[in-house]
């Protein structure tokens, strides 16, 4: 088998941890079935992004843009998905919603017993790392930043060795619930797709109501069709440049570029807003899945791995 993921040039460790987690979930998978493509973590389930010529085993994926797949079609094995949402979206019994294959990283001996070191941890969405100068906003507001373009183990390390994540990230929100690390969702935009993140906080038990930090820059604003000090960019296109790469290993609590004179200062002025919705929002009452809940929810998933390991290896 092969695992299928979204690469972005610009990275996201959501998507990247697609690379090893399958080895941990299911030794050996790459040496049987060389035909079969392993759709997991991820909102992939649309016909855009999956070859139609390829036999698909989906474990745990998510359902959240565009036009819902056939999977009544021979070449779909649909194992489990992410959320009862999904579930309904693609008309599987809700028995088939397991959560998202994620969960399952807080097992890996590599990320148990990991000391406290970050008291508080902001992890925005990729597009607003690449966009805003989130590092800048972090700093007053009293957060450490983490940068979801990162290499995923050290990002998610980061998580795991955090007392508190506020997320934009919905895999920042995902890990710090499976590392029992209490978090608290924020927005940048309010015209926001949350069908995922309630796909997902569904299977926990959780709720997403998240909380509104506006845009930190105008960039930003540009790429998100925002508004940004009273002016609304919708109809417009950013263009931004791409991240830049990571060396595996990386801690990812990149420091903000620097700013030269006035122009630094002036912007950090009009990311005041920023700063101060993300203290705001750091201040609010974090939440956890219940215990009973995740647990359930990570059996049937451990269940389902059962059954692919019986039927493909």
């Amino acid at each position: 088998m092969k695992p299928y993921y979204w690469e972005s040039h610009h990275g996201n460790f959501g998507d990247d941890l697609n690379l090893w987690l399958w080895d941990f979930l299911l030794p050996g998978f790459r040496d049987v079935h060389p035909d079969v493509l392993l759709v997991g973590v991820g909102t992939v389930l649309n016909p855009v992004l999956l070859p139609a010529d390829q036999k698909k085993l989906v474990i745990g994926s998510g359902y959240g843009y565009g036009s819902p797949p056939d999977i009544t079609k021979p070449d779909w094995d649909v194992r489990c998905v992410r959320g009862p949402l999904t579930a309904e979206k693609l008309g599987l019994p809700r028995d088939k919603a397991a959560t998202d294959p994620a969960v399952l990283i807080a097992d890996m001996p590599e990320f148990k017993g990991l000391p406290k070191i970050h008291k508080k941890t902001f992890i925005p969405h990729w597009e607003s790392a690449e966009f805003g100068m989130w590092a800048s906003v972090c700093e007053p507001a009293g957060l450490t930043y983490l940068d979801p373009r990162g290499e995923a183990k050290a990002v998610i390390r980061h998580i795991a060795q955090s007392e508190l994540i506020v997320a934009e990230s919905m895999h920042g929100a995902i890990l710090a619930d499976a590392f029992r690390v209490p978090w608290i969702a924020v927005s940048t935009s309010r015209a926001i797709n949350n069908f995922k993140w309630n796909d997902w906080a569904a299977s926990v038990g959780a709720t997403y109501t998240p909380r509104y930090v506006p845009v930190s820059t105008r960039a930003e604003a540009v790429a998100k069709k925002a508004r940004f000090w009273g002016f609304s960019f919708e109809g417009q296109h950013g263009g931004g440049s791409s991240a830049p790469a990571s060396e595996a290993g990386d801690t990812m609590t990149r420091k903000a570029p620097p700013q030269a004179g006035l122009r630094g200062m002036a912007k950090q002025v009009l990311a005041a807003p920023s700063i101060l919705a993300l203290w705001q929002a750091s201040r609010a009452e974090p939440q956890l899945s219940p215990q009973g809940k995740l647990e359930e929810s990570k059996q049937r998933f451990r269940a389902v791995l059962d059954e692919v390991r019986r039927d493909y290896f």
